[in-house]
């Protein structure tokens, strides 16, 4: 069984032509960190380049968004703005198409380095755009993840693990009370409960970091597990939880109270699936104005959907983390 920790997202807002440098020297050192070899090194930085300077020429509200992968060891940059949008999006997505002089040759450059490649444009209201490069030989589960502080500070209060086994895969999300080094402080002492056992039952989990964070500020805690059985789910605190088909929204509520402070009883609730599902869990340094537009239409590809809503639907005072499971349990 493997453990992985989500570390911070690094995020450039693409305000002016050096925050494309920024961007390219970010994920640079984020591979090396992931591990990956100077070859795909240099692929990732070529992508956060391309990607950046299409924002910079083109975009207005850019940011970029860099972080290591939960999916497989690797890398995953994306791109999010809004507007003007693109209504030939094939067009530009043929490698050599480009407007502006980079490092590479457009999207189509982007497609052809990056292990994975998504993106969604619409004349009028903005691009987003998920590129992952993986080590060779890895083919990275459909899950999206973003984890971000509060705007100016370097230490989150929000943190999230996923462990993984055949045909199983474990995911904890932990909302420290408040923001700042005591917040941090109860979410790492949470993930080092989960990352000791991280098999057994998640009610378990739960009565185990209640005893852990006694001695910090308490956190909110949800868990959910993913197998061939379904999900199940348990939570305490202001955690949100949906199961987003199309057409259809379930929420996945969790109960109230503060793991360390005041632990009621837990109740886990357990769903069957189709894998036709996109699961999401995000503390709430994501709003939930999305929701309603969200389960009217077809789902988003994960990536998509996860920088989406953490470019548009974030609160700068609060720190931010999301997970998302996408069609098919998100196991492969």
């Amino acid at each position: 069984m493997t453990v992985v920790d989500a570390a911070l997202t690094r995020l450039i807002h693409i305000d002016h032509i050096s925050a494309v440098y920024a961007a390219t020297r970010a994920a640079r050192e984020v591979a090396a960190e992931a591990g990956l070899p100077e070859v795909l090194a240099e692929r990732t930085a070529v992508v956060a380049s391309e990607l950046a300077t299409n924002l910079d020429k083109h975009a207005a509200d850019g940011a970029v968004f860099v972080q290591r992968s939960l999916a497989g060891p690797g890398v995953e940059v994306h791109a999010v703005d809004t507007g003007p949008g693109m209504d030939d999006l094939a067009h530009w997505r043929v490698d050599g198409n480009t407007t502006t002089e980079t490092l590479g040759t457009g999207l189509g450059a982007v497609g052809r380095l990056a292990t994975e490649f998504r993106i969604r444009s619409a004349a009028g209201v903005g691009t987003v755009a998920a590129a992952r490069i993986l080590a060779p030989g890895h083919q990275g589960a459909d899950v999206a993840h973003v984890r971000l502080p509060r705007e100016g500070e370097e230490r989150c209060g929000d943190a999230l693990a996923v462990s993984a086994m055949p045909g199983v895969r474990t995911a904890v999300l932990v909302d420290g009370l408040g923001h700042g080094p005591e917040a941090s402080d109860a979410a790492e002492a949470a993930i080092a409960v989960f990352r000791r056992d991280p098999d057994r039952a998640l009610p378990e989990h739960l009565n185990a970091m209640h005893r852990a964070l006694r001695q910090t500020r308490g956190a909110a805690v949800a868990l959910a597990r993913l197998s061939e059985r379904g999900l199940e789910f348990c939570g305490v605190g202001n955690i949100s939880g949906l199961v987003l088909t199309p057409g259809h929204t379930r929420p996945l509520l969790s109960v109230p109270g503060v793991v360390g402070l005041t632990l009621p009883p837990v109740r886990v609730r357990t769903l069957s699936l189709t894998g036709q599902e996109l699961l999401a869990l995000h503390t709430d340094g994501i709003g939930t104005a999305w929701r309603g537009q969200a389960a009217l239409g077809p789902l988003p590809a994960t990536a998509l959907f996860a920088a989406d809503l953490a470019h548009r639907h974030r609160d700068l005072r609060d720190d931010a983390a999301l997970i998302a499971f996408g069609p098919g349990k998100g196991l492969s």
